[in-house]
């Protein structure tokens, strides 16, 4: 049997940390980390690592935590490890010269179907468009960003009452079992390398801001659900009420017979608080009134009333 390929792995947060594992447990040779420098965060302003970093510590592996990637120390520190492939998973956008630096190349593993949702938010993205179906592909990283040759894809479903949180937990664990799978077919040397065929309808998943998260009423009930649940639990959608920014992190679609104009509110100020959409209305089930904690509309609607 051939030496293990020396695997170079680049992550940062929670999301890539199974994969990691997941390696190291399978025996693979990872031989660096590459993460994002610590960071202030609490109140504080402690140096935080990222949960890669402090995983791979655990492990005694050398991480390396370059400012810029381009910075010819951290170059030259990089190709001292003489890494045979490069693997990487929630991290930030490659230059050429450190993705095509190993011999076997450098894979990305993203949370689509690619080509479906290129881009920085594609869990968000599937469950706000309403998806019944998703996945993760691995791929060779390329220069135009999320393009490259597929190696493999697993696709998961996405179930009525799932959230951006609950997909996020399954295509953690299953990304990681393909990260492993990929590995070894590269080590064996037996692998696809399909192009990208470029769909008729092509969905995006670009980065998500705190405007894009505002609720608009004037939409349909359905759609406004389906984007609840697709920023819920983070960033989470939010509306303007009563001068106050409320993150609403869950809801249900309810059939009530009242023509309404969207933005009304039907509650009787003890266990219900509906909306009116465009079509039909929907129930607020948790929320979260700036400066307040997360709570149900019960808890919520003992100390507020309209």
């Amino acid at each position: 049997m051939s030496n293990p390929l020396r695997i170079i792995f680049m992550g940062t947060p929670e999301f890539a940390v199974p994969s990691l594992q997941s390696l190291v447990e399978n025996k693979s040779n990872v031989v660096a980390v590459i993460t994002v420098p610590d960071k202030p965060s609490g109140r504080g302003q402690k140096q935080t690592a990222s949960p890669v970093k402090v995983y791979a510590e655990a492990q005694g592996i050398p991480v390396l935590q370059p400012e810029k990637l381009k910075d010819p120390a951290f170059l030259e520190h990089l190709r001292s490890y003489e890494a045979d492939l490069q693997v990487v998973v929630a991290f930030r956008m490659l230059p050429e010269v450190v993705w095509g630096m190993p011999s076997r190349g450098t894979f990305n593993l993203h949370s689509s179907l690619l080509p479906q949702y290129r881009g920085a938010a594609p869990i968000n993205w599937a469950v706000i468009n309403g998806e019944t179906e998703t996945g993760v592909t691995t791929f060779f990283i390329e220069k135009d960003i999320d393009t490259g040759k597929i190696i493999f894809q697993e696709k998961e479903p996405i179930y009525p009452d799932d959230n951006a949180g609950s997909l996020y937990e399954r295509l953690m664990k299953k990304g990681a079992g393909l990260v492993v799978k990929t590995v070894k077919a590269i080590e064996e040397g037996n692998y696809p390398q399909e192009r990208q065929q470029e769909p008729e309808e092509f969905k995006s998943a670009p980065k998500i801001f705190r405007e894009t998260c505002q609720i608009v009423w004037s939409k349909p009930a359905e759609q406004i659900h389906n984007f609840v649940r697709g920023l819920s639990p983070y960033p989470a959608a939010w509306m303007i009420l009563d001068a106050l920014s409320c993150k609403i992190f869950k809801t249900i679609l309810i059939t009530i017979e009242d023509p309404g104009n969207p933005g009304d509110i039907k509650t009787d100020n003890k266990t219900y608080l509906y909306f009116k959409a465009s079509e039909g209305w929907l129930a607020i089930e948790e929320l979260q009134l700036e400066g307040k904690k997360r709570m149900s509309t019960i808890e919520f609607l003992r100390g507020y009333k309209f």
